[in-house]
C-alpha cells in the first residue's frame, strides 16, 4: 500500500492510502517494495518550521530543488511534511544502495509515478534490463510530462545513495526535456552529479543547505518543549552552540534530558562521548568509512582545524586531500573553512577524541607535537603554543613565542590572559632559554621582581654561552631588563636596556619587528616610566609622546594607555588639569572600566594612573566624593604598590584627598609611596614634604614645616607653588618668593601653578597691607580658575581672603561656579549647589541629539537607526561627549548634563 497527499478543509496535508493495486516488479524480477512510495510517518516530537516550509515552497517555481545536509540534519521530515501539504499529483521514492544501476532507478521511478496517480503511458514502457535504460524511454516519458497540464512533483529521498554517473545524467536529460511538467526534489547527504551551476545560474534552483537546516536557539528551546523538556532560552542557545542546531543532537540530548532530575545542567555538562549522539554518529558516519579515513578522522580530533598537509603530518601518509573532500562532499561532519582549511562538527570531534584514547591510547600527546611541529614553521603561532603545552612540550612552545619575538604578547593584546593562563602550567623541569624568559615574563607581569631576574639572569647566562643567531631572544631579554628596571626605579638600568634593544633590532629580521608593535612599544613605555620617577619630565613626555600615537590596534593598547596615563600624570605635575584630564579619560578604555577588569589579564594598567590623576583634578576641583570614588577603584588593581610611578600617584592622590577632608595625620600616613626603588623621585619626594609640611603647620610647628620643605625646589612646579604658600603661612615671605621665582616659566607652567602663584603673592600683598594689589592678584586668580573649575586653592586658602571675596566685584567673578563661605555685607548665605562642570561644556547639535538618547535609555544600536547614523559614528560623538562632560560612563553624562540643565 503506498501513498499519496491529500489536503482537508483547513488546507492541511495527510497521507492516504492509494488502494489500487500495483502488480509491477522490477527488472531483477523483484516485486516493488512499497513502503519506499509512502510519505515518511512524522514523529509526536517533530517540530513545524514555517521559515523551511516557506522556503521549499519555491520549488513548485523551479524545475530543481536541492535539500542538502549531514545525517540527522532533518532533510526527509522536512520535505515529508512539505510534499503532504501539496496536492496531488506528488510522487515519493526513498532510495537504497540497491538502486545505483540505471534500470532498477528507472522502473522505480516510473512505479512512483504510477502510486501517487500520474502514470507513465504504456508508449515509455518499463525497463527491462537493470543495468541500461533506452533513450527512448527517457524521450518518450520526458515529453509526456512535459505535455503535462498539472505539473508532476518528484522527491527523491536519499538520493546520495544513487552513485552511477549515468543515472544523473540520463535525469538531467528527463529534468530537462521535460519543461513546466515536473519539479524534482533531490534529499540527499552528498552533491549530486547535476550541472547545479547551470540552474542556480538562471535562477532554476531551490536549495536548502546545513546551515538553513540547523535549529535557531528560539526553535531548538521550541523542539524541547515538544520533548518536556522546559529551560530558559540562554540554555537552549548554548546547547545550539554546542551541537551546530544540529537536528538530530538536538533530538538526542532532549530524550537524554528529560531523564535527568536537572534537565538544564543535563544539556549543559553532557558528556557527547557518553550519549546516545554518541552511538548515533559512530553508527552513521564513522563505521561506515575505510579504515584509512578512520584512522584519520580519530587523529585529526586533537585539531581544532586542519588543512590537508596538516592531516597528513598526523597519520604520516599523503592522502588526506582527496580523503577530506570526500568527507565534505558527502556532509560527513567534517565542515571546509575556505583556503583548503577544514573542522569537525563540535560533537563529532568530542566524541572522536574519546574514541582516540580507547582505540590509540598513548598517542595524543604525540599528536599534538607533531601539529606543533607542523604548525610552527608555518607560522601559526597561537595553534604551536596550543598543541605544545597540550604535549607537554614546554620547550616547544616557549621557543615559539621567543623566536617570533613575541613574548610582548604576555604583557599586551587580545590573548596576553590567555598565554599567561597556558604558560603557568609550565612545568619547572623545563630549562632552555626561551623557558627561563617566559618565567621572567610571567613573575615580572606581577611585578615579582625578585623571581623575574632570578630566571631572566639564567637565561642570559645560557644565551651568553649561546653561538648561534638569537636575536629575537636577546631581544626579548632587553624588553624585560627595561621592565625591571621600571620596577626598580633604575634610570641608568633602563637606558643600558634601550641602548641594548637598539642594537639588537638590527639583526632581528624586519618583518617580524613589523609583526609585533608591541615591543618596541611596551620597551619605550617602561623607559618613559623610569624617566617620569626620575624627574626628568621633557625626556618622558617625548618617549611616551611616541607611544601613545603607536599603531598597532589591539597588540599595543596597553602600553598607549600606560602611556597616556603618564602624560596624563606629567601635565598634573605641571598644572594643566584640563589637559590632564583628557589624557587621563583617554587612558581609560572601554574595556577596562569598573565592571569589566575581572575578565581582563592582571597587568601594570595605564588606566590605573588615569583614574589617580583623575581622583587629583577631582580634589582640586572639590568633588571629594568622586575622587575617594576614583582612588577607591585603584584598590583592587593588581601589583599597584610595586611600580614606583603608580605607588607615588595613589599615594598622592589619596594624601592630597584626605588633606582636603582636614585629616593630616592620615595624610601624612598616606603620602608615603611605599617602594624600594633605586633613585628618588624628586617630584614624589616633593609631594611627601609638601604633605608633612602642612601637616606641621596646621599642628602650630611652622619652623619644622619650613625645614620639611627644603627638599622641594620648582623643578616641579606646583610643588614649589605649594610649598611657598607653606613658608609664607610660616611667616617667612623671603623663603616663599624664593621658591615662586625658582619656577621655571614657559609652555610647562599651568594654570594650576599661576593660580597659586597668585594666591600666593596676593596673601603677602594683603600682609604688608597693599589691598589693591591683593585683589588685582586675586581677580586674575579667579580668572584662570574659572576655566578650569579650580576650587581647591581658594578654599584652602585660610581666613586671609574671605573679607576680599565679599567685594562685589571679587564675588562677581566667583559666581556661578565657586561657593564660597562669606557672603556679601547684608546678603543672607545661599546653598551651596551642585558642582559646575570639570570643563567647560559646548556640546555640537548632534552630540546633543545623542546625549537625549542616552537618556532615555536608547543602546548604541537604537541610537544609530534613529538618527540614520552607523554605530561607529554613534561611539565617536560619544566618546566626545564624555570627555566634554569629564565622565566615563553614560550614566555620568547622563546625570552631569541634568545638573548643568542640558536636558
Amino acid at each position: 500500500m503506498s501513498a499519496v497527499a491529500e489536503i482537508d478543509e483547513d488546507g492541511h496535508g495527510s497521507a492516504v492510502p492509494v488502494v489500487a493495486a500495483l502488480p509491477h516488479t522490477d527488472p531483477l524480477g523483484d516485486p516493488f517494495l512499497r513502503a519506499r512510495f509512502a510519505l515518511p510517518a512524522r514523529p509526536r516530537t517533530y517540530l513545524r518550521r514555517q521559515r523551511l516550509i516557506d522556503h521549499l515552497d519555491q520549488a513548485l517555481t523551479t524545475p530543481l530543488a536541492l535539500l542538502n545536509g549531514p545525517a540527522g540534519a532533518g532533510k526527509t521530515l522536512l520535505a515529508a511534511e512539505w510534499a503532504c501539504g501539496l496536492s496531488p499529483p506528488v510522487a515519493w521514492l526513498s532510495f537504497n544502495s540497491g538502486d545505483r544501476r540505471p534500470g532498477v532507478f528507472w522502473a522505480y521511478v516510473l512505479q512512483a509515478l504510477r502510486a501517487c496517480g500520474a502514470p507513465a503511458s504504456e508508449a515509455v514502457g518499463t525497463p527491462a534490463n537493470a543495468s541500461r535504460v533506452g533513450r527512448r524511454l527517457l524521450s518518450t516519458l520526458a515529453a509526456e510530462l512535459n505535455d503535462r497540464d498539472r505539473p508532476v512533483v518528484l522527491v527523491l529521498d536519499e538520493y546520495d545513495r544513487v552513485t552511477d554517473t549515468k543515472v544523473a545524467e540520463q535525469l538531467e536529460f528527463v529534468l530537462h526535456h521535460a519543461g513546466q511538467g515536473l519539479h524534482l526534489v533531490l534529499v540527499t547527504r552528498t552533491e549530486p552529479l547535476l550541472p547545479l551551476h547551470r540552474y542556480r545560474a538562471v535562477g532554476e534552483l531551490t536549495e536548502i543547505r546545513s546551515a538553513e537546516l540547523a535549529f535557531t536557539p528560539e526553535e531548538a528551546a521550541a523542539l524541547l518543549e515538544l520533548h518536556g523538556v522546559n529551560v530558559p532560552l540562554q540554555a537552549a542557545r548554548n546547547l545550539v552552540d554546542r551541537t551546530r542546531g544540529w537536528a538530530a543532537g538536538l533530538g538526542l540530548s532532549a530524550l537524554a534530558a528529560r531523564e535527568s532530575s536537572d534537565p538544564e545542567l543535563y544539556l549543559k555538562e553532557f558528556e557527547a562521548d557518553r550519549s546516545t549522539v554518541a552511538d548515533f554518529l559512530l553508527a552513521e558516519v564513522l563505521k561506515g568509512q575505510t579504515r584509512e579515513t578512520q584512522d584519520l578522522l580519530l587523529r585529526v580530533s586533537v585539531l581544532e582545524r586542519f588543512c590537508p598537509d596538516l592531516a597528513n603530518a598526523l597519520t604520516h601518509r599523503i592522502d588526506a586531500e582527496p580523503i577530506l573532500a570526500g568527507l565534505h562532499r558527502e556532509n560527513a561532519f567534517v565542515e571546509r573553512l575556505g583556503h583548503s582549511w577544514y573542522q569537525l562538527h563540535p560533537l563529532f570531534r568530542e566524541i572522536l577524541r574519546a574514541h582516540l584514547r580507547v582505540r590509540l591510547p598513548g598517542l595524543e600527546p604525540e599528536l599534538h607535537r607533531r601539529a606543533a611541529q607542523w604548525l610552527r614553521p608555518h607560522g601559526y603561532l597561537p595553534e604551536t603554543l596550543a598543541h605544545s603545552a597540550a604535549a607537554d612540550d614546554w620547550d616547544l612552545a616557549a621557543g615559539a613565542l621567543v623566536d617570533d619575538l613575541a613574548i610582548g604578547r604576555l604583557f599586551t593584546g587580545p590573548d596576553a590572559h590567555d598565554l599567561a593562563r597556558l604558560f603557568s602550567r609550565m612545568a619547572p623541569e623545563a630549562t632552555s632559554p626561551a623557558t627561563d624568559l617566559v618565567r621572567a615574563a610571567h613573575d615580572l607581569s606581577r611585578h615579582d621582581l625578585d623571581h623575574g631576574l632570578a630566571s631572566l639572569r639564567h637565561a642570559e647566562e645560557q644565551l651568553a654561552d649561546d653561538a648561534r643567531d638569537l636575536a629575537a631572544a636577546r631581544l626579548s631579554c632587553a624588553l624585560l631588563e627595561a621592565l625591571a628596571a621600571r620596577l626598580a626605579g633604575s634610570p641608568p638600568q633602563v637606558e643600558r636596556a634601550a641602548a641594548s634593544a637598539a642594537e639588537l633590532r638590527r639583526d632581528v629580521p624586519a618583518h617580524l619587528l613589523d609583526k609585533h608593535p608591541e615591543l618596541t612599544a611596551l620597551l619605550l613605555t617602561h623607559v618613559g616610566s623610569t624617566l617620569l620617577w626620575a624627574g626628568r619630565f621633557e625626556d618622558a613626555r617625548a618617549v611616551l609622546s611616541t607611544v601613545a600615537g603607536a599603531p598597532g590596534g589591539a597588540s599595543t593598547e596597553v602600553p598607549r594607555e600606560e602611556a597616556m596615563g603618564h602624560l596624563a600624570l606629567l601635565d598634573y605635575l605641571n598644572g594643566w588639569p584640563g589637559r590632564a584630564e583628557r589624557k587621563a579619560l583617554a587612558s581609560v578604555s572601554e574595556a577596562d572600566r569598573p565592571g569589566d577588569r575581572a575578565e581582563r589579564p592582571p597587568q601594570p594598567s595605564g588606566s590605573g594612573i588615569g583614574r589617580l590623576v583623575l581622583a587629583a583634578v577631582a580634589v582640586d576641583r572639590n568633588e571629594l566624593d568622586r575622587a575617594q570614588a576614583l582612588i577607591d577603584e585603584t584598590a583592587d588593581l593588581p601589583f599597584r604598590t610595586r611600580d614606583p610611578v603608580m605607588a607615588a600617584g595613589r599615594a598622592f592622590a589619596a594624601a592630597r584627598l584626605l588633606m582636603a577632608r582636614g585629616k593630616m595625620r592620615a595624610a601624612v600616613e598616606a603620602a608615603d609611596p611605599a617602594v624600594l626603588a633605586a633613585v628618588a623621585s624628586p617630584w614624589a619626594t616633593s609631594q611627601e614634604a609638601l604633605v608633612t609640611s602642612a601637616a606641621h603647620l596646621a599642628q602650630g610647628r611652622p619652623d619644622r614645616a619650613a625645614e620639611v620643605l627644603q627638599a622641594v625646589s620648582g623643578d616641579q612646579p606646583v610643588c614649589a607653588v605649594e610649598a611657598a604658600s607653606i613658608q609664607l603661612a610660616a611667616r617667612r615671605p623671603a623663603a616663599a618668593f624664593e621658591l615662586l621665582d625658582s619656577i621655571h616659566a614657559g609652555e610647562r607652567t599651568g594654570p594650576a601653578v599661576t593660580v597659586r602663584a597668585a594666591l600666593v603673592r596676593a596673601r603677602a600683598a594683603d600682609a604688608a597691607g597693599d589691598t589693591a594689589t591683593a585683589r588685582k592678584l586675586l581677580a586674575q586668580a579667579l580668572l584662570d580658575a574659572r576655566r578650569e573649575r579650580l576650587r581647591r586653592p581658594f578654599l584652602d586658602a585660610g581666613a586671609w581672603i574671605r573679607p576680599l571675596m565679599a567685594t562685589a566685584a571679587l564675588h562677581d567673578l566667583a559666581a556661578g561656579w565657586l561657593t564660597y563661605a562669606v557672603p556679601l555685607q547684608g546678603e543672607r548665605p545661599a546653598p551651596q549647589s551642585p558642582p559646575a562642570p570639570l570643563v567647560a561644556v559646548d556640546l555640537s547639535v548632534r552630540e546633543h541629539d545623542i546625549l537625549e538618547r542616552v537618556a532615555r535609555m536608547m543602546s548604541t544600536e537604537e541610537i544609530a537607526a534613529d538618527l540614520c547614523l552607523s554605530v561607529n559614528t554613534v561611539k565617536t560623538h560619544l566618546k566626545s561627549v564624555y570627555r566634554k562632560l569629564a565622565v566615563n560612563r553614560r550614566g555620568e553624562a547622563v546625570r552631569r548634563a541634568r545638573g548643568l540643565r542640558m536636558l
